[in-house]
């Protein structure tokens, strides 16, 4: 590159950064929280946007055939053992919500699973029902189509999605547990109105909410229940079918359990009779070999599957080597959510990976954990703005893709899944946790051009 074109290169990037500052919403996006400003968003090639928009319907159908698992299990037609799991630790009142007939087929009608990328290919950790990022990633793709006319979902793309699944409004409902996301969902609801009609998206306070003849966005976990008054009355509401409620109140759904579920080999048959086989095998492709920490006794004769030991306690002896595996809460608490639970063997001491294992164990059952295959994803450049310097630096990162998937439709049990956003969290090279935090880049994807 000649002197003149870096030069020219490099004061667009410099253009892009100011418009992406002059853009922000006043009041912010994330509550307190800071992050990286990128001029490049990340490309992606078209095989891997086709592949993503195919993982939307694979995610649905997993979905689907889970809930009707637990709904087997419930009814006696398939192990017992599995909603005892699902189940564990939950008050009645919200197993029984889950369990309204009148919302069997009801899944969460916004899917984001957090992919971690290999060099291989992609790693799910988890899915997320109600995720965070929705309002963020909506404004990314907006303020990047300005200059890149390829964001996957494009400029109103997560607006089109959410209004696709409440296209006549919704009271978004948020936590002050999940009051980091409000800011967001704030601006995000102002420009649903802007396309769709005033008022039609209100952004209210969990905890002082009370059920109208509306629709509800519930931005709140279920974990946190008992702290929103309203709760029960609204889920009692959606259950008689006086208000659509999505995601529902069905907290088995949102275990992270459910990939080891999926692996386990007494389950075999019904994932056989709910999945085609080119679809369990694609969801194998993506999904770590999982556990549940279970300390039930194994007999003597038997090992923990992958692991060569017959008791969980002789995890906890594992050397450093053998260790690339991660633990993590399974739901249902405030722990559950935001990386907070994660530990990951290999960084451990081995007095903490032992003292994690024997938490997790002393944890159940009412408070299951799952421990999963440890994946690394691959490192490469990427430029960010060096607020400290006013410069742009690039900076060896790991991503972790989170692709946004609204499933519409009338057919609870077979929604369609679009494809709306991509927000790419990239994290310095030396992190082994992907997630959001203060020295992370934050950009949408994009097509990469042929």
């Amino acid at each position: 590159m000649s002197p003149n074109k870096g030069t020219i290169a490099h004061s667009l990037q410099e253009k892009r950064i100011d418009t992406l500052r002059s853009s922000l919403p006043e009041g912010g996006l994330f509550a307190g929280k800071q992050w990286l400003l990128s001029p490049k968003p990340l490309p992606l090639s078209r095989k891997i946007v086709e592949q993503l928009e195919r993982l939307g319907h694979q995610l649905a159908m997993f979905q689907s055939a889970a809930n009707t698992l637990y709904r087997q299990s419930v009814k006696g037609k398939a192990p017992a053992w599995l909603a005892s799991y699902l189940d564990a630790g939950k008050p009645q009142s919200i197993i029984n919500s889950a369990r309204c007939p009148a919302l069997w087929e009801e899944i969460p009608r916004i899917i984001r699973p957090d992919l971690i990328w290999g060099e291989s290919g992609f790693s799910i950790t988890e899915l997320d029902s109600v995720p965070g990022g929705i309002g963020l990633t909506a404004w990314l793709s907006q303020v990047f189509s300005e200059f890149e006319p390829s964001v996957v979902g494009g400029a109103d793309g997560m607006a089109q999605g959410f209004h696709s699944i409440l296209p006549d409004g919704a009271d978004i409902v948020i936590s002050k547990e999940s009051a980091d996301y409000r800011p967001e969902m704030a601006w995000f609801s102002g420009q649903l109105n802007k396309l769709y009609g005033n008022d039609a998206y209100r952004v209210c306070d969990a905890e002082n909410y009370q059920p109208a003849h509306r629709a509800v966005y519930r931005f709140f976990e279920l974990f946190d229940y008992k702290n929103i008054p309203a709760a029960n009355a609204l889920f009692e509401a959606a259950a008689h079918g006086k208000i659509k409620l999505t995601p529902p109140c069905k907290a088995y759904l949102e275990e992270k359990m459910w990939m080891a579920l999926f692996w386990s080999r007494p389950l075999r048959g019904f994932w056989s009779a709910q999945l085609r086989a080119t679809l369990r095998q694609r969801l194998a492709d993506y999904f770590p070999y999982s556990w549940i920490l279970d300390p039930a006794p194994v007999p003597h004769h038997a090992e923990l599957p992958r692991l060569g030991i017959t008791d969980w306690r002789q995890l906890g002896e594992f050397s450093q080597k053998d260790r690339a595996l991660v633990l993590k809460m399974s739901g249902f608490s405030e722990q559950a959510w935001g990386s907070r639970s994660v530990r990951i063997g290999e960084d451990l001491p081995a007095d903490q990976w032992k003292e994690a294992v024997d938490r997790a164990l002393n944890d159940f059952p009412d408070q299951p954990w799952v421990m999963q295959e440890f994946k690394r994803a691959k490192v490469f450049n990427h430029p960010f703005w060096d607020e400290s310097t006013g410069n742009i630096h690039e900076m060896p990162v790991r991503a972790l893709l989170r692709p946004y998937y609204f499933l519409s439709g009338e057919n609870a049990a077979k929604p369609e899944a679009k494809l709306s956003g991509i927000l790419a969290t990239l994290v310095p090279s030396d992190k082994k946790i992907i997630h959001g935090m203060s020295d992370a880049i934050l950009v949408p994807c994009t097509l990469q051009s042929a």
